[in-house]
């Protein structure tokens, strides 16, 4: 049996085991070539220390030795950039030798026995990116010992807080943008203040300008600028302007794609390719109306040489803009309210109703318009500046007062429609009827100073509906008493109709056979026959007519209209097989009514005999009837493929008598009884209709 003796490349592999891509690279290094020699020949705390950082997620590295040759772990990565992966192995005064007057002075103490450093958002420049980038860092810097205890290089652990500290910088700026803006009023300030604030954050913004469109949106006029000592920039730009003269950005480019445009610059003067050499940037940003895609301007501003244009500080920039777009709308919203301040006291005097507004417990009369004091009946000089009682003593024991002093104290506006007022007017008390609303004037606080009082005189909208009452009383009368004549005619005309059926059916018997056999007789004795008939049909619709008015609440009960409907058919049976008559049905689950029994079987007997009588000559009849159920209404449809009626004869069919084809017979009452039936119990009826295609009508039982 023999003893293997573990080569360098096995003890590479122990010191290097996992670590990711770091652990990778160290195990394929040519550390044979490296000052640092084959790690078998490392100390034990060099390996220790590379197997912990390896092993690590927080970012960490060690510099080894006086020259402090670096190791680092994955998590490290992102602060080396582009210096990855020839870092590994490298001295730290090469590999940081932009920030070695810094970094130097914290590390090469600890090497000779200093004490360790700890460091939180410290500011270290770094080119890492290929131009010195503005980073911030929370490290420890501790010695590392080797195998006999003395101090052989320095162990870090680090974070990186650019992204903390750039974006608390921002929202400053933003805060700052926000407060100062706020009591400003006018476009122009605005537009100044913010450009002096956002330079005040030279690290993220160098300079900046904001220019504003026209209405024309042509041209844009520059309202805002600063960082800049000097500009060629002039205060109206116009988009159609060729590109490459000093400050003239190209705005309508940004303009047409609504999106921001990194462009080069020159002290602040756009840069057009191929001219002058550039290495500066700035951003063209458009600026949108909040909330809506209308564009009001934009903002150009320079970018820091010393940060990375990352999504981040896009953001700030789209963050910026609308900040910018809310102060903008701020402004516009306060000038627009002086302006409508000025026309609303235009209009104020102008309004066609009554307004005033009274102020303090004892509602003083500030403003009121000629609206209110023709109301009042009273001059304006014998009202202004004096309380309402004073003003109007008329009113003390109507209860007004009582009505603002409510408002005030409550803060609910209080409306009413038709107030009956005594007033003084022309030397006479007399009774004014107003609509008014009185509602509670609030300061900027929101505290009830006064009462905001709109009024209007409707002297003559209530005399008008006072005459409407009276006539709708005289109508409902009359309909009363014509419900009365129909119910006693058609029980009064039923006995001398039943005497006249009987002497002429005694006649006939009299009569010899050879006088009824002769035609003039027989014909005779048929239309007095016919007569009688009608004039019993007439008398019988009266009947149900009377019935309806006087017995609508009877008889009310749970009704399937399924059920209904087939024992009605069952009626026309004949009818229908001589007519040739198809009957097509379409019942929903729950059509059930609370309705009468017998009024709900007249409703579906009249409209099924309609259907039939009614029936088109060139075609067998096709009755479709079916239920449908709205949140309110069950719906009972009967649809024919009968002669039609025209649109103008649709309102006209329900009217008592009403007859549109003789070529039936029939009193023309049958819809007249249908319309009241249903109506009578809070529903309605629906027609439709087309000239030789057919009727649907739709009946709305209410649930």
């Amino acid at each position: 049996m023999s003893t293997l003796t573990p080569s360098i490349t096995q003890d590479s592999s122990n010191i290097f085991l996992g670590g990711g891509e770091m652990g990778a690279l160290m195990r394929s290094y040519d550390w044979a070539s490296h000052p640092l020699g084959s790690p078998d020949a490392w100390p034990e705390s060099l390996k220790s220390t590379i197997r912990l950082l390896l092993n690590s997620r927080f970012p960490m590295f060690v510099w080894w030795s006086q020259e402090l040759y670096a190791f680092h772990n994955d998590a490290y990565l992102p602060a080396l950039g582009e210096k990855h992966p020839a870092a590994l192995g490298t001295p730290a005064r090469v590999l940081w030798a932009e920030a070695w007057d810094q970094l130097g002075q914290i590390a090469e103490p600890i090497l000779t026995g200093g004490a360790p450093f700890y460091a939180q958002g410290l500011y270290i420049p770094l080119k890492r990116k290929g131009f010195m980038e503005d980073t911030y860092w929370t490290f420890s810097y501790s010695p590392a010992f080797d195998d006999e205890g003395l101090v052989n290089g320095i162990f870090c652990a680090c974070y990186e807080e650019t992204m903390t500290v750039l974006g608390q910088r921002r929202l400053k700026t933003l805060k700052d943008i926000s407060e100062g803006t706020s009591q400003i009023e006018t476009l122009a300030d605005a537009c100044q203040t913010i450009c002096h604030l956002l330079t005040q954050n030279v690290g993220d913004v160098p300079f900046c300008q904001i220019y504003l469109l026209h209405e024309q949106e042509s041209e844009v006029q520059l309202l805002g600028q600063a960082g800049v000592t000097e500009t060629m920039a002039p205060s109206v730009i116009s988009l159609q302007e060729e590109l490459g003269k000093p400050g003239y950005w190209p705005l309508a480019r940004t303009q047409r794609s609504r999106q921001k445009e990194v462009v080069l610059h020159h002290g602040g003067s756009f840069v057009p390719a191929g001219q002058v050499p550039a290495h500066e940037k700035a951003v063209m940003v458009p600026i949108f109306r909040p909330g809506q895609e209308d564009m009001l301007g934009f903002l150009v501003a320079g970018l820091s040489n010393k940060l990375d244009y990352d999504l981040p500080y896009q953001d700030f920039h789209e963050l910026v803009a609308g900040q910018i777009a809310t102060s903008i709308a701020s402004v516009q919203a306060q000038l627009e309210t002086s302006r409508r301040q000025a026309y609303l006291t235009e209009l104020f005097q102008q309004a066609p109703v009554a307004i005033c507004i009274m102020s303090g417990p004892e509602h003083m009369i500030d403003m009121a318009n000629p609206g209110i004091c023709e109301l009042w009946g009273k001059k304006y000089e014998d009202v202004i500046g004096k309380p309402v009682l004073e003003a109007l003593p008329e009113v003390r024991n109507q209860g007004i007062k009582e009505l603002l002093d409510g408002v005030v104290q409550t803060g609910i506006p209080y409306v009413n429609n038709e107030l009956a007022i005594e007033l003084m007017r022309n030397g006479a008390l007399e009774t004014v009827y107003v609509s008014f609303v009185y509602h509670p004037l609030r300061d900027t606080q929101g505290n009830i100073m006064g009462v905001i009082a709109i009024a209007l005189g409707i002297n003559e909208q209530v005399e008008a509906r006072h005459q409407m009452e009276a006539k709708n009383r005289e109508l409902l009368a009359i309909n009363a008493d014509l419900d009365n004549f129909v119910y006693s005619a058609s029980h009064d005309l039923r006995a001398p109709i039943s005497n006249i059926e009987g002497l002429i059916d005694a006649l006939i018997e009299d009569l010899p056979p050879q006088v009824l056999q002769r035609e003039v007789v027989s014909r005779v004795v048929s239309l007095i026959q016919g007569s009688v008939e009608r004039f019993k049909r007439t008398v019988s619709d009266l009947t149900e007519v009377a019935k309806i008015q006087r017995e609508a609440g009877e008889d009310v009960g749970s009704i399937n209209l399924a059920e209904v409907v087939e024992k009605v058919c069952l009626d026309f049976d004949s009818a229908m097989e001589r007519a040739g008559a198809r009957v097509e049905t379409d019942f929903t689950s729950n059509a059930s009514i609370q309705f009468s029994a017998k009024n709900v079987r007249s409703v579906v007997y009249n409209l099924i005999s309609n259907a039939l009588k009614y029936r088109s000559p060139e075609r067998p009849p096709v009755l479709r009837i079916a239920t449908d159920v709205t949140p309110t209404h069950v719906m009972l449809s009967v649809q024919d493929n009968g002669l039609g009626l025209k649109v103008s004869d649709h309102g006209k069919i329900f009217s008592m008598f009403k007859r549109l084809h003789d070529h039936v017979e029939g009193t023309g009452i049958g819809l007249y009884i249908v319309k009241r039936i249903v109506e009578n119990a809070g529903g309605h009826i629906e027609v439709e209709s087309t000239i030789g295609q057919g009727t649907t009508f739709k009946v709305y039982f209410k649930r």
